[in-house]
């Protein structure tokens, strides 16, 4: 079987075919999608903003981090578990799409770099310089890269 194939099965199995017809479920399923990527991004902004020397200045980025982990936790948990639902409704639509692409291949980048470089930057109050700004713009291009992605799959 290959993936275009999978793809059209995972779309027309019962469940995702009454999701689809449903005035309100697709929509509220969508509506956690976005509220977990609003609590992302507010997390996310607040350490980068840090590091950048923009916000919070008088706290260090280790004790916002500590602060907005769970937060950050709570909205990855919320997209993570409601976009393969998403996904799956029009599995055959996004086979086609780049930014559907885009969007999975800058996700696993971002998971990936926050919880190993930029956690150990942020944890760490001896590196300073440009690194921990570096870091900062890193993580909030490939934040700004997911929902982007996100964003693009609604205009094919």
């Amino acid at each position: 079987m290959s993936l275009l194939e999978f793809f059209h099965w995972l779309e027309y199995l019962p469940l995702l075919v009454t999701m689809r017809s449903s005035p309100w479920l697709f929509p509220a399923i969508a509506t956690v999608h976005l509220l977990g990527l609003a609590i992302i991004g507010g997390a996310v902004l607040v350490v980068d903003l840090r590091l950048l020397g923009l916000g919070l200045i008088g706290q260090s980025a280790a004790r916002l981090t500590r602060d907005t982990e769970p937060l950050l936790l709570v909205g990855i948990a919320s997209m993570l578990l409601t976009g393969p639902w998403l996904f799956m409704c029009f599995a055959t639509k996004y086979y086609y799409l780049t930014a559907f692409w885009l969007k999975l291949a800058s996700l696993g980048a971002v998971l990936l770099f926050t919880f190993t470089i930029r956690r150990r930057v942020v944890r760490n109050p001896t590196i300073a310089g440009a690194v921990p700004k570096l870091v900062a713009v890193a993580s909030l291009s490939l934040w700004f890269s997911v929902a982007l992605g996100g964003r693009l799959i609604g205009f094919p």
